[in-house]
């Protein structure tokens, strides 16, 4: 009525496969790394260049409004919003570098 219990007889090295058993956990990993690590870290290498490189005149985009660098600083700039308007902020906050000429065009 009640068939027997045998006991599973163990893999040859008395591992059980160990890295067949993690290879699953690592290419889980490695996905991870390539989809979503790898870019975030390339877009905020890019982001920290751009930022660098403001100088005085450039055109930016800077928490979603457009306006023209007049002044910098270690960590600040001057962006006029508007003529005679100029908004002091971080560098951080600028999102966008445009073109040139950009700015003379949405003010008109």
């Amino acid at each position: 009525m009640i068939s027997n219990a045998y006991a599973q007889v163990a893999a040859p090295g008395g591992m059980d496969g160990g890295i067949f058993s993690m290879l699953p956990i690592i290419l889980m990993f490695a996905l991870l790394y390539f989809l979503m690590i790898r870019p975030q870290q390339k877009k905020a290498k890019e982001q920290k260049a751009m930022v660098d490189a403001l100088a005085k005149g450039d055109e930016v985009i800077v928490l979603g409004m457009i306006g023209k660098i007049v002044s910098i600083k270690e960590g600040y700039i001057g962006v006029e919003v508007s003529a005679g308007n100029v908004i002091h902020m971080q560098r951080q906050a600028v999102t966008t570098l445009l073109p040139k000429g950009t700015y003379s065009d949405v003010t008109k």
